[in-house]
This record gives C-alpha cells, structure tokens and sequence, in this order.
C-alpha cells in the first residue's frame, strides 16, 4: 500500500513516530517525516490506520482510499 503525508499540512508533531517507529521516521534535522510518500507492506496497514488516525493536522492518508 501507498502511505502520503502531505508536507503542507505536517506540523512536525511527531504522533505518527510516537505511534508508530517502525513506519512512520522522522528526520532529525528537520522533525519532519522524511518521505511524503512511501510504500508500505500490507501487513503493516493496521500500523499505518493507527499513525493516520494519530495525526493531528490529518496529513496522513493511504492512497487510492477515501477518508
């Protein structure tokens, strides 16, 4: 599956490391997300949902879906 995050709506809060490390890496330079789109193993969605519902500024979605 195919993960956005919107860099113009990020705020650099970080919930979706806090949530979820294993997809979500956060630059440490800038304490933004490193990649605004990224593939993710299917196996990994439920992990995904969680960093998606966790962002605050709502600047994550899975692409191809509709919210």
């Amino acid at each position: 599956m195919k993960v956005r995050v919107d860099a113009d709506r990020c705020m650099g809060h970080g919930m979706c490391n806090a949530l979820v490390p294993e997809v979500f890496e956060i630059d440490p330079e800038s304490g933004f997300n490193e990649m605004d789109e990224f593939e993710v193993p299917d196996a990994q969605r439920a992990a995904v949902e969680r960093g998606v519902a966790g962002c605050p500024e709502r600047a994550i979605s899975i692409v191809g879906e509709t919210a």
